[in-house]
């Protein structure tokens, strides 16, 4: 006996009744226009009609469900601007940033193990 696929609303969106993959999870897929095979490349767990299911849903709200993206990519990207201003890159490399980390705990470990210490 087969499962019947559907939407469901778990408290987390609408999402399949099969698994815990939401619309929205698989929205970014149909607005890049990846194929059904390329999905599952990506989440193996899915079927073709799992994916069947929630593209006709997307394509009947897609509008609504496009703005939600808009909305949540533009809070991402502010978020990620905000940490920015927070929390400036210092001068330098990434690698001459670990070779100061480096050099740091060398003399902290010296410090505790006293080492250059003076009597």
């Amino acid at each position: 006996m087969q499962k019947v696929i559907t939407l469901v609303d778990r408290g987390r969106g609408l999402q399949l009744s099969t698994s815990r993959i939401t619309v929205h999870d698989l929205v970014p897929y149909f607005q890049d226009g990846c194929s059904h095979d390329e999905i599952i490349r990506w989440i193996p767990s899915l079927t073709h009609e799992e994916i069947r299911i929630v593209e006709r849903y997307y394509r009947q709200h897609q509008d609504e469900l496009d703005a939600y993206e808009r909305r949540i990519r533009a809070y991402r990207a502010e978020q990620i601007r905000l940490q920015q201003l927070r929390f400036p890159e210092r001068e330098g490399s990434r690698h001459e940033r670990l070779a100061q980390l480096r050099q740091l705990l060398r003399q902290r470990r010296q410090e505790k193990s006293g080492e250059g210490t003076r009597g």
